[in-house]
């Protein structure tokens, strides 16, 4: 039997159906059902890379030394500016939607395609710029060595500024053929693909420049006692330093390199702790793809805007609806700019 409520001389059925209990109609209230249950799994997400991060604290990368790059000025080091940059046009086009979904609860409907154009425009820059930060992120800048027990290892000068591998490696003469289906046999793997150069050719290069020093990815918290007896590497935050060795340990860890790295991928990752690059791809690449559907979602809503469709239903509730979405969208992108970029 439902539950009844009185008003006056009036009794209403609550709960029993035809009617909207909280105020909200059915469409939003699955719409708040979908962004509970996503909000839960970008959680969960979250909280498996804060898990990781403070396991292996000491080899994280640092996103000051990761995320330098601006567009159209290359070779400036820009920490961190891009993301804020982007950062910014996301929230701006949640603010765009807000006007949207303020002018159609007037039926003014110009002004709710006009946002709303606005808002999709924001999300396409936002998608593009965060593909552009992974080719980025992908392709790498300085190159590194992976030894032998999976340590990544740096190259730095004597003021401790890291030097990129084109500036000192070598190229020996042979040439290397990169293994491929068509030329292996039935029963080998492809291989790799082949990196820029060898380890024997970076090994050959460090080795007639002695001024290079290696450094590791382990990270020290900086305290009062190493600022009498360490410089902080440059582009670091100031409580961080990683650690450079000694030339003569910094020859031990060359002579014991694996492999060559350039960049990030699912496999190695030239700045540190593999999984700092399986994580980003995926939350930030999951992410993006929300971006990327609301962008598509609006685009439908824009089109049945122009068309007329809501001011002939005289009202527009979906562009309410899809506006929750893109709110949510934009909240979640502050905790991952937060987890990834600045804590």
């Amino acid at each position: 039997m439902g539950s009844t409520g009185t008003t006056g001389n009036n009794t209403e059925n609550t709960w029993g159906g035809g009617n909207e209990p909280m105020g909200a109609s059915y469409g939003k209230l699955m719409m708040w059902f979908f962004i509970i249950s996503d909000a839960l799994t970008f959680s969960g997400f979250l909280a498996a890379y804060g898990f990781s991060r403070f396991k292996f604290i000491n080899n994280w990368p640092i996103a000051d030394e990761v995320f330098t790059h601006f567009p159209f000025m290359h070779g400036v080091e820009a920490p961190m500016y891009y993301v804020a940059l982007m950062t910014f046009i996301l929230i701006f086009s949640s603010v765009t939607m807000v006007l949207a979904v303020d002018a159609g609860h007037h039926m003014q409907k110009m002004k709710v395609a006009f946002y709303m154009l606005l808002t999709i425009l924001g999300g396409l820059i936002f998608v593009g710029s965060q593909a552009w930060e992974w080719k980025n992120f992908i392709k790498g800048e300085y190159g590194a060595v992976e030894t032998k027990g999976g340590s990544i290892i740096q190259f730095v000068n004597k003021e401790g500024e890291r030097v990129k591998l084109e500036k000192f490696a070598v190229h020996l003469p042979g040439q290397r053929e990169e293994l491929t289906r068509n030329k292996g046999k039935w029963f080998m793997k492809d291989e790799e693909s082949l990196t820029t150069y060898s380890v024997a050719e970076v090994q050959a290069g460090f080795k007639s420049h002695p001024e290079l020093l290696i450094r590791t990815e382990k990270i020290y918290r900086d305290t009062e006692e190493d600022r009498k007896n360490t410089k902080l590497q440059p582009g670091l935050n100031h409580n961080k330093r990683r650690e450079i060795l000694t030339r003569v340990e910094s020859e031990i860890m060359v002579a014991n390199g694996a492999i060559v790295v350039e960049g990030a991928n699912l496999r190695h990752n030239e700045y540190g702790s593999k999984l700092f690059a399986d994580f980003f791809f995926f939350i930030t690449g999951f992410h993006g793809f929300h971006v990327f559907s609301g962008v598509i979602i609006n685009f439908i809503i824009f089109l049945n805007v122009v068309l007329g469709t809501y001011e002939k239903r005289r009202t527009y509730e979906m562009v309410e609806k899809v506006g929750l979405y893109w709110h949510f969208v934009d909240l979640v992108w502050v905790f991952v700019f937060t987890f990834f970029y600045l804590v």
